[in-house]
């Protein structure tokens, strides 16, 4: 029997975890749109990308998909009258617990890795590769001998490029984003690309060149040994909701979030709170997966009769008020309403309360069984709209 259900529940929990994270990359990809065709990125590139940001949808897949499996397994077992054949054969609802918990915990594991080291490892990850993606195809699109005007919005023309060093000649920069000072035509022999990795930027190194701004008719010059253009990259992939000027506590790895807190060496009290929400909730979310299992299967009792497909909208429905409650308790804690350890742990002892004292009253057989319920006022739904439709 245990060998059964955990079987099921691992193929359910595969296939939501696989259509989940599909939508959600998805849905990423569009917002991303903009800028994969900006640096005409190719296939393998988007793949990479993808596969970095993984980890931080992941911490949130595993615990709605751990609910579902248990969920839809446990509804089937129910609607199928299982359940009642196992219950007059003397097996209890507590005694079917085994494959469900085993199964959670295991969810929590893989979900506590990816928590702890996984996130970190895809964020630093990805950010390098769009560095590195970025300082190659600026080299690239910086074509010799052809006026580049697909870098941020500005011109840039030069005669000779290295495209392995960076290194140009005969250069020509036009910046007329500030338009209210005239903008800048920069004018040099030589110069050099390169990404300043530290900061995220762009940098174009211009040497022993001239600056003209023009202002109404009046033209001014300025000589340089030396002239950096640096460009935010950040705005260049704004959309990807990435920032390469500050490491915020969600991209940190668990032990640089352990020493930031023991030192308190945050620039800010705000980013300090921040750390400590962060340091529970990559405990709080992994977590969750064992919660949301337990309270998957006095839920899937109580709505007996219900199909499957209705099922998974209910699942994912108590997900989100699960999750909306966790989002609260963060906000509360960062804003110092709340204390960290309490806010962040709050939605995971409710779901949990909830869940031990449905288990309760189905083991005693006197849960609600609001499945009867539901299919009452869908009927009547039905049947209103039926009958205004056909006076229609």
């Amino acid at each position: 029997m245990h060998r059964r259900i955990f079987k099921e529940l691992t193929l359910t929990f595969i296939v939501s975890v696989f259509a989940l994270l599909s939508l959600i990359l998805i849905s990423r990809g569009l917002q991303m749109r903009n800028t994969l065709l900006g640096l005409e990125l190719g296939l393998s590139d988007v793949a990479l990308l993808f596969w970095f940001m993984v980890p931080s949808f992941m911490i949130l897949v595993l615990p709605i998909s751990c609910m579902l499996s248990v969920f839809l397994t446990f509804l089937r077992m129910s609607t199928d009258r299982e359940l009642v054949a196992l219950k007059a054969g003397g097996v209890s609802i507590l005694q079917m617990l085994r494959a469900p918990l085993f199964f959670s915990l295991i969810c929590l594991g893989l979900a506590l890795f990816i928590s702890l080291y996984a996130i970190s490892w895809g964020m630093n990850s990805f950010k390098s590769t769009i560095l590195h993606i970025a300082n190659t195809r600026a080299k690239i699109v910086v074509q010799p001998g052809v006026f580049n005007r697909d870098i941020f919005g500005l011109t840039f023309f030069a005669r000779k490029v290295d495209p392995v060093s960076g290194h140009m000649q005969q250069i020509i920069f036009e910046d007329q984003t500030q338009e209210e000072h005239g903008g800048i035509t920069v004018l040099a022999p030589e110069g050099d690309i390169f990404t300043d990795e530290a900061v995220g930027d762009l940098v174009f190194h211009l040497k022993n060149g001239r600056i003209y701004r023009v202002v109404e008719e009046n033209v001014s010059i300025l000589d340089f040994e030396e002239y950096y253009v640096r460009l935010d990259l950040s705005k260049l992939i704004s959309d990807l909701g990435s920032s390469f000027s500050e490491v915020r506590p969600k991209e940190m790895s668990w032990g640089a979030l352990l020493q930031m807190d023991k030192t308190r060496s945050a620039p800010s009290e705000r980013y300090q709170s921040k750390v400590q929400v962060e340091i529970h909730k990559r405990w709080a979310l992994p977590t969750a997966c064992f919660v949301l299992g337990l309270f998957a299967v006095p839920l899937a009792c109580a709505f007996e009769g219900v199909r499957r497909q209705l099922g998974v909208v209910l699942a994912l429905v108590l997900f989100l008020l699960y999750y909306a409650a966790f989002s609260m308790g963060m906000t509360m804690a960062e804003s110092g309403v709340l204390p960290s350890f309490f806010a962040v742990w709050m939605a995971n002892a409710l779901f949990l309360l909830i869940a031990l004292l449905g288990l309760r009253l189905v083991n005693r057989e006197s849960g609600p069984r609001l499945g009867g319920v539901f299919l009452a006022v869908r009927k009547g739904l039905a049947r209103l709209f039926g009958r205004k439709a056909s006076r229609v």
